[in-house]
């Protein structure tokens, strides 16, 4: 699938996937958190934990989760484990266009203020459903912009 190329924000719902859990939902991914790429908290102001690469991969072509397809790339949401304590998440699936990444990654951004990184924790995540696709977009404050976006419908979905 090609992103779609983003040159103005979009209206956008407020709420994402049905009220009810449905098949393929829910989708349980681990693993431990690594270093990613530096953008998340740095160059975006929104920090994420990211999935070792293998995590990833196995993910997206895991056909158990859905038989005869993969699940799609794109943003997701649903709920993050961290040692004992449970939060809200957004989490992007796929090749971030807009930076032109070589690999796909799995961000997971945790919705929640943390003081510390936690690079090498075990990372729980629970996906309730999707958002949206990923798309590119022609300027940085379109992507933050609509990574707020996503992040308001995870926690409107999620109440």
């Amino acid at each position: 699938m090609v992103p779609t190329t983003e040159s103005r924000s979009t209206e956008r719902e407020d709420i994402a996937g049905p009220e009810i859990v449905t098949s393929p939902y829910p989708i349980f991914i681990e693993g431990e958190v690594v270093k990613g790429f530096g953008r998340g908290g740095k160059q975006l102001g929104i920090p994420t934990a990211n999935l070792p690469e293998t995590v990833v991969e196995n993910t997206l072509s895991d056909i158990s989760i859905r038989p005869s397809q993969h699940i799609p790339i794109g943003i997701y949401y649903g709920w993050a484990k961290v040692e004992k304590e449970v939060y809200p998440m957004v989490l992007s699936l796929g090749w971030n266009p807009y930076f032109h990444n070589e690999k796909r990654s799995g961000e997971v951004h945790i919705i929640h203020d943390f003081k510390d990184n936690f690079y090498g924790k075990k990372l729980k995540v629970v996906v309730l459903a999707y958002i949206r696709p990923e798309k590119d977009y022609t300027s940085i404050e379109l992507l933050i912009n609509d990574i707020k976006t996503d992040i308001t419908v995870a926690q409107n979905s999620l109440l």
